[in-house]
């Protein structure tokens, strides 16, 4: 069969949609204005976004002809001069570290280490525009200096390999969050996305390293875990968790990498928050299913003629596939029907921004495609009702108050 045929015919009636809301929604123009305001008057935090991989991949060097890139740009979804019109205030850096290196004893660490150290050289080179921020203190500092914070989460727990001093060592570094593992299971736990359950939840090991979090005052992120690994450290842990960059299974029936609605009850419980994903997959079911056809399509193209995905030429088959199909993004109101969902199950004390910028590819919802559009979903919030105090928790608030009782109850050890 023609291949532009059979395109056509397995996306014909493929059309994004959202779930109900269910907030009434009474659209006011002049809410985008207070939007505007409200973004700049509230610091705005971030959960989760992926700069630094995305600069190691075009191999960022910190020499004076690269200096531009984090602060003025066209590439990525993050750069200083947008995240100022924003009103983005303390994104924290992803430390990413892909599961394939876990099988190389010293990769894991070394690529942590080295993105910590790129993270630093870009405060280090733009200290009036950048600035460390290790508690929610220095985010504030930051702000009323008109700086912002990167704060940085490392995003899955293979460099601690197996020595539990590791913990202590990636705190002193200025690390303040762990997503416990990635794609895989690791020596910690058991991921969403892996199909085998090796440990049934933590490991053993993984139940001193969470024990360890607690002491140090590291905030346990609990994306990327399977069911009962998150049931294990809510069973574990002394202080509230975090989910960095999740949203709602209730959107996304059978996707474990969100969370369930028994989930968002224990993390109430917990006094923990969730920063929703804004990824189209994440929290769209439809355009989660359309992706995933279009990937079989790709894949099927790829081996029909025999090209290796990373090459230019599966570029072009993915832009091409991709790259023409309004099924691929849902809208901006479907993130705020996932604020809306955790608020009616967890309350309004428990949900925050995880954006996955730089993290999630092409899959960004209209209108919140880059850090330049926070404003856009604040409006929709305010549409639908939320005052100015809720949105200050939703901005800041809430994240604010997890890390402080973390960095407390570390203080109390």
């Amino acid at each position: 069969m023609n291949f532009k045929l059979f395109l056509t015919l397995c996306i014909t009636g493929l059309i994004a949609c959202s779930t109900p809301k269910e907030r009434t929604s009474n659209p006011n123009e002049n809410n985008f204005q207070k939007a505007i305001e409200l973004s700049q008057k509230f610091i705005i935090t971030d959960g989760h976004v992926d700069l630094p991989y995305r600069l190691k991949v075009q191999n960022f060097r910190l020499e004076k002809e690269y200096l531009g890139i984090p602060i003025s740009t066209d590439k990525g979804d993050f750069d200083y001069s947008r995240a100022k019109s924003g009103g983005l205030d303390a994104p924290f850096m992803s430390i990413f570290v892909p599961a394939r290196l876990q099988s190389e004893p010293g990769a894991s660490k070394d690529l942590a280490d080295s993105l910590i150290n790129m993270v630093e050289g870009i405060i280090q080179s733009h200290p009036k525009k950048f600035g460390k921020a290790n508690s929610p203190d220095e985010v504030v500092v930051n702000y009323e200096r008109g700086m912002v914070s990167l704060p940085m989460g490392m995003e899955n727990g293979s460099p601690i390999e197996d020595d539990i001093s590791n913990v202590a060592y990636f705190k002193k570094r200025g690390i303040s969050y762990i997503t416990l593992t990635h794609s895989k299971n690791n020596q910690i736990c058991d991921s969403s996305y892996d199909t085998t359950r090796i440990w049934q939840g933590l490991s053993p090991f993984g139940e001193e390293v969470v024990k360890e979090m607690n002491r140090v005052g590291i905030m346990i992120d609990i994306s990327h875990v399977s069911d009962s690994t998150f049931f294990d450290v809510m069973k574990l842990t002394k202080s509230p968790v975090i989910a960095s960059h999740s949203s709602c299974r209730h959107f996304t029936p059978g996707f474990e990498r969100n969370m369930s609605d028994p989930m968002l009850k224990a993390l109430k419980v917990n006094g923990g928050v969730i920063m929703i994903n804004f990824g189209s997959s994440f929290i769209d079911q439809k355009v989660q299913e359309d992706r995933d056809s279009l990937m079989n399509i790709y894949q099927m193209e790829l081996d029909s003629n025999n090209v290796e995905r990373g090459s230019d030429q599966a570029t072009l088959i993915r832009n091409n596939i991709f790259n023409n199909n309004p099924v691929m993004w849902s809208d901006i109101s479907v993130v705020a029907d996932h604020i809306d969902h955790v608020v009616k199950i967890a309350g309004i004390d428990h949900v925050g921004f995880g954006s996955d910028f730089d993290g999630v590819g092409d899959s960004l919802p209209k209108g919140l495609k880059d850090v330049s559009d926070y404003p856009n979903l604040i409006k929709i919030l305010l549409d639908r009702g939320y005052s100015e105090k809720d949105i200050e928790k939703i901005c800041f608030g809430n994240l604010r108050r997890v890390w402080e009782k973390v960095l407390a109850n570390a203080e109390k050890t």
